[in-house]
């Protein structure tokens, strides 16, 4: 069976102290790390043949950690796709070494809601300063960005596409892989492949490394955790 493994990134040390984040480039905390260990264990028997993640160190961090946990042993390494000298001196030769590798694609297309002006304010300050209900159409319609920021709207805008275009096809070729993003993108992901309403993604929470398996077979998508 072919398997499709969303997995939110760790908590990380903007999450650990209630900032907004969006496209700010921060690390998990030790909290997160420890979630990502957890969440390796939690899939490390499932086969995994591709990964993609974000162009922000926490998804990145995250992919590492749990694929140190992976029975198979394989090694995670980065397709510098697109940058240059970077991309054409890191081809691996050895027939022996590139068995036991696994690619890993990293795509802004899949990076967290972008939050604009909110980036890096205190959540509860912010709706101190705000209002609460003015935060919470912030954070929680579909349609409404917060200043200088994305909507949940916006995001499926480039998330969706991305998914069908890049993501699909392999797991139609039957390759198993692996999602590691952030909470709005893989909403807006798991609201197409789950035909959630505008409405009914609102409520759908995703934890800090927990991950959320699929099995795809004949161009459909199955939850099974």
């Amino acid at each position: 069976m072919t398997r499709l493994i969303l997995l939110r990134h760790g908590q990380s040390e903007w999450n650990k102290r209630n900032l907004f984040t969006g496209w700010v480039d921060i690390p998990l905390s030790k909290e997160g790390i420890d979630e990502a260990f957890v969440a390796g264990d939690v899939i490390r028997d499932i086969p995994i043949d591709f990964i993609f993640t974000t162009t922000l160190i926490r998804a990145q961090m995250t992919v590492m950690l749990v694929m140190s946990r992976h029975h198979s042993g394989k090694v995670p390494f980065i397709l510098h796709q697109g940058e240059g000298n970077l991309e054409a001196n890191a081809k691996i030769y050895g027939h022996e070494a590139a068995k036991d590798m696994i690619p890993v694609v990293r795509c802004w297309e899949l990076n967290e809601r972008a939050y604009g002006e909110l980036q890096g304010c205190n959540k509860a300050e912010t709706a101190e300063k705000f209002g609460a209900e003015q935060v919470k159409i912030w954070r929680r319609s579909y349609d409404v960005p917060p200043p200088g920021g994305e909507s949940l709207e916006m995001t499926a805008a480039r998330s969706i596409p991305y998914f069908k275009k890049e993501i699909v096809p392999m797991l139609a070729e039957g390759k198993n892989v692996l999602v590691c993003a952030h909470g709005n993108s893989l909403r807006s992901i798991i609201m197409d492949l789950d035909g959630l309403t505008k409405d009914q993604v609102l409520h759908l929470e995703l934890a800090t490394g927990l991950p959320v398996v699929y099995e795809y077979a004949k161009g459909k998508f199955t939850k099974l955790s």
